[in-house]
């Protein structure tokens, strides 16, 4: 047992080096290559983020433990906003000052919903392909909305301002292709460690793969997206740190959600549907509400992100007590 826990903090912490390695090898790539600063943002980086998610979501599918890849993916967006935004606001509140994010809102609510639907009868390969062709469709948005925006004649949107301040520093393009190459291999390394020390814990202690991919892994997955998050609230920069969330929940549910569907379709568990996705589509729908404002414009002060927080909390109690039971 020992051995299963020291393996999957190793695996957390190398998918996490991996995964920032990664993405600062891929973004000096497209910076090569001429990229805006705004597109690789919202592209690149959000997929790269959500790197560690695909990558342990598609190896315990193809394991079979399909499970586990359903509760990373559910698991991480709660994660992103109960504890992630909730933690951050508690440090600064949080203000959407970025037309773009306000417009990514509705889109999220939007797939969020679709994706419970798809649930009930189960995640079949017909699913999975209309998940990746709602990624695709949301790529070519993003790319159209980013130029349409830049085509103005007016000052930056504040996520893309603070986008380019965030931009690494200039790479060689031989020190890029190494980060690139050495960050994939760790991000496969840790994810197959990782699963296997997932899969023997919870048989060991007798609980869903599910289980643990809800709580454990979820949980080591989003470690990028919070120490994102509050490097960048540390900074005054709110639109990113709001951003980094909204873009990995989005490739969450239709690069991650996707896989059990694509790799091992069948049925889910029934708390998926009754306890899972509702807690998912309840703090999407907070953030949807916060995002725009009610009173004022959208805001996430410290008791709202106190609020997030408790919630989480609140979620991961359930799980805990049903696991017992």
């Amino acid at each position: 047992m020992l051995l299963n826990f020291v393996a999957l903090v190793v695996g957390l912490v190398v998918l996490v080096v991996a995964a920032d390695k990664f993405i600062v090898g891929t973004v000096a790539i497209a910076k090569k290559f001429g990229i805006s600063p705004l597109l690789i943002g919202l592209t690149i980086v959000g997929l790269g983020t959500s790197a560690p998610e695909i990558l342990v979501s598609a190896i315990a599918s193809w394991q079979g433990n399909s499970g586990l890849a359903v509760g990373n993916a559910l698991g991480s967006n709660i994660a992103n906003v109960g504890l992630i935004l909730g933690f951050t606001a508690l440090i600064s509140p949080l203000a959407f000052n970025s037309g773009l994010l306000k417009r990514e809102l509705p889109i999220l609510m939007g797939v969020s919903v679709i994706c419970y639907l798809m649930v009930f009868d189960g995640l079949g390969m017909v699913d999975g392909i209309l998940m990746l062709l709602m990624l695709l469709s949301f790529l070519v948005w993003l790319i159209k909305s980013a130029k349409k925006d830049a085509g103005k004649n007016e000052l930056k949107d504040p996520l893309e301002q603070e986008i380019v301040a965030e931009m690494p520093e200039d790479v060689s393009e031989q020190k890029a292709w190494i980060l690139f190459v050495l960050g994939l291999v760790g991000l496969l390394a840790s994810s197959r460690l990782l699963v296997w020390a997932a899969v023997n814990i919870a048989e060991s202690f007798g609980v869903s793969d599910l289980v643990i991919g809800l709580t454990i892994v979820a949980l080591g997955t989003s470690l990028p997206e919070l120490a994102a998050s509050i490097t960048s609230v540390l900074k005054k920069e709110d639109d990113l740190a709001v951003g980094n969330i909204i873009g990995s929940n989005m490739y969450n549910l239709l690069a991650v959600y996707s896989l059990p569907g694509l790799i091992a379709p069948g049925p889910v568990a029934e708390s998926v549907i009754t306890r899972d996705f509702p807690v998912l589509l309840a703090l999407t729908g907070v953030l949807f509400i916060l995002g725009y404002g009610i009173t004022k414009s959208g805001r996430i002060n410290r008791w709202e992100g106190g609020g997030l927080l408790l919630a989480y909390c609140g979620y991961q109690w359930v799980i805990y007590q049903s696991a017992i039971v």
